[in-house]
C-alpha cells in the first residue's frame, strides 16, 4: 500500500510537502514541476486509488470550441461550461479556459489533460497534433475524433426511445421528426444525424406512422428550425400528425415560431417534444 513516505522517497520532496499537496492545502506554494512530479508519483504508486477520500488536484485545460452568432445555440454550451467549472472545483481541478486551440497548445506543458466543448470544426491535422502533445483529453457531447479521444455524450438512443414511447402511450398514431443534420465535425460524414436514425428505429418498434414526416437537414439553429417548421406545415397543412419530436431546443424555438405564424397552436393542434431541457 503506497504511503506519503514512499511518494516522498520517490520524488525527493519532504513528507510534509507531499501530504499538504495531496490534501489540497490552499496555503501551499510549490513550483509547477514539483506539483506534477508528486502527482505523477502518487498515481504511479496507486496512492489516489487507495486513498479515495483524497482527490488529487490537477491542472486541466478547457477548450471552448464554440463561436457562433446564435445566442441560443451558445447558451447550450455555456450551460455545459458552467457545469464543468462547478464540478471541477469540487474535484480540486484548476480549470483554465481557452477559446483557441493554438493558445492551449502553447501552454501544453502546464496541464495534466484537457476537456473540450463546442461544435466548431477542427481540422484533422490539428486534432492529430493535439493528440500528439496532449493525449489525455475528453470531448463533451460533440467528439470530432472518436478514434483519438474519449468523450462523454448524452444517450440519445435512450432519449429518443423515451420520447417515442411517450407518444405511443398517449395513443398517438402519427409522429413527425424535425432536426438539424449539423456540420462535418468528424473524419467521416454521416448520411443522417443520429437522432433521426434513432427516431426511425423507435417508430418502427412501436408501429407508429412516420411516412413523409421526417425533416432532418441543416444546422442546429433557430433559423433552420423555422425553415423546417414552415416546410413541415406546407407539406401537412390540414393533416398534421399527432406530435412532432424536435432534435434540440434551439431548433424547437424556430419550429414554434413557424407554427405560431400560421395559427397552429401547441398543444391544441399538435404536440411538441424537444430535447435538451434548456431554460428557453
Amino acid at each position: 500500500m503506497a504511503t506519503i513516505k514512499e511518494i516522498a522517497k520517490r520524488t525527493g520532496f519532504s513528507q510534509a510537502t507531499v501530504s499538504r499537496l495531496l490534501n489540497g492545502d490552499p496555503t501551499l506554494s510549490v513550483r509547477e514541476e514539483t506539483r506534477r512530479a508528486i502527482i505523477r508519483a502518487s498515481e504511479d504508486l496507486g496512492y489516489s486509488a487507495q486513498a479515495k477520500r483524497i482527490v488529487i488536484p490537477h491542472e486541466v485545460a478547457l477548450l471552448d470550441n464554440e463561436e457562433s452568432d446564435e445566442t441560443l445555440r451558445d447558451s447550450y454550451f455555456a450551460d455545459l461550461r458552467s457545469a464543468l467549472e462547478h464540478n471541477a472545483k469540487q474535484q480540486r481541478m484548476e480549470l483554465t479556459v481557452f477559446h483557441s486551440l493554438d493558445e492551449m497548445l502553447n501552454q501544453k506543458g502546464k496541464f495534466d489533460g484537457f476537456m473540450a466543448i463546442g461544435a466548431n470544426v477542427i481540422a484533422e491535422s490539428d486534432l492529430e497534433k493535439l493528440h500528439e502533445v496532449m493525449p489525455y483529453g475528453v470531448f463533451i457531447d460533440v467528439n470530432p475524433a472518436p478514434n483519438l479521444f474519449d468523450s462523454v455524450q448524452p444517450d440519445l438512443q435512450q432519449t429518443m426511445h423515451d420520447a417515442v414511447e411517450a407518444c405511443a402511450k398517449a395513443g398517438m398514431k402519427r409522429v413527425g421528426f424535425i432536426g438539424g443534420k449539423g456540420r462535418l465535425t468528424n473524419f467521416y460524414e454521416v448520411d443522417e444525424e443520429g437522432r433521426a436514425t434513432y427516431f426511425r428505429r423507435e417508430m418502427g418498434r412501436y408501429g407508429l406512422d412516420l411516412r413523409g414526416l421526417v425533416y432532418s437537414d441543416g444546422l442546429f439553429t433557430v433559423e433552420n428550425g423555422r425553415k423546417l417548421g414552415e416546410q413541415f406545415i406546407r407539406d401537412h397543412n390540414g393533416a398534421l400528425p399527432d406530435a412532432v419530436i424536435v432534435s434540440a431546443d434551439i431548433v424547437a424555438v424556430g419550429v414554434l415560431q413557424a407554427f405560431n405564424a400560421v395559427g397552429v397552436i401547441v398543444p391544441r393542434d399538435i404536440s411538441v417534444i424537444s430535447i435538451n431541457n434548456q431554460t428557453i
